[in-house]
């Protein structure tokens, strides 16, 4: 199926991109099809839960072997009986050990500065045009990689390290739809040994997206 339908698909029902492909394969590429085999697996109602207010769960920390890295992050749910869940836990204890080793600075797009936008879109625009690239696809080019300075910065939007066909929010919008409640990553804070001290730090971040790996 094209890029495209894949994402009408997940705008209009909220489910991950897998899944919205996996659906359009199951009917042909009809997206109403599409979007009646995501309602029988339970996919598509993460949607109609993503207004409803998420004031219980949970913070949860992770601390990487050795206390080298550690990390706190809010998760919000609708009850706290959900929040005392096993499944509810494991999905917070995998959101904190990614964030310890993707090292995002954002949850999402909308909390990244205007000015740090700013910034990295005229690094690219001046890598563009010193590409000697055509300027009718010069926007287009930036606009790519802007998408790119995202997914790398922003945790919704990164490749899940225990699964990198499916980013955050998809692990998200799959725990809504089968725990049955709204699911939000409030906040976090990532803490690493002996940053901004003069010594030198190895790359620790890359030793637990290692291990995790295992």
């Amino acid at each position: 199926m094209g890029a495209a339908e894949i994402k009408a698909l997940r705008e209009r029902t909220g489910a991950g991109m897998l899944d919205c492909k996996n659906a359009l394969e199951e009917s042909g590429g009809d997206i109403e099809g599409a979007i009646d085999w995501l309602r029988s697996k339970g996919i598509a109602r993460a949607t109609k839960k993503a207004g409803r207010a998420a004031t219980e769960g949970l913070v949860t920390s992770y601390i990487h072997a050795g206390g080298k890295i550690g990390v706190l992050v809010e998760i919000n749910c609708e009850t706290d009986f959900v929040a005392l869940t096993e499944q509810f836990q494991a999905l917070c204890h995998d959101i904190a050990m990614h964030i310890a080793a993707a090292a995002p600075d954002y949850v999402s797009r909308d909390e990244v500065p205007s000015s740090a936008i700013e910034r990295e879109r005229a690094i690219q625009k001046q890598r563009v045009i010193d590409e000697g690239k055509p300027e009718h696809i010069a926007e287009k080019i930036v606009e790519g990689r802007m998408g790119k300075f995202y997914e790398d910065y922003c945790l919704l939007e990164q490749k899940f390290v225990k699964d990198d066909s499916k980013t955050i929010k998809d692990v998200l919008t799959e725990a809504v739809a089968t725990i049955g409640e709204n699911i939000q990553v409030r906040r976090f804070s990532r803490f690493v040994l002996g940053e901004g001290l003069e010594k030198k730090q190895t790359d620790l971040a890359a030793e637990v997206a290692a291990q995790l790996g295992q």
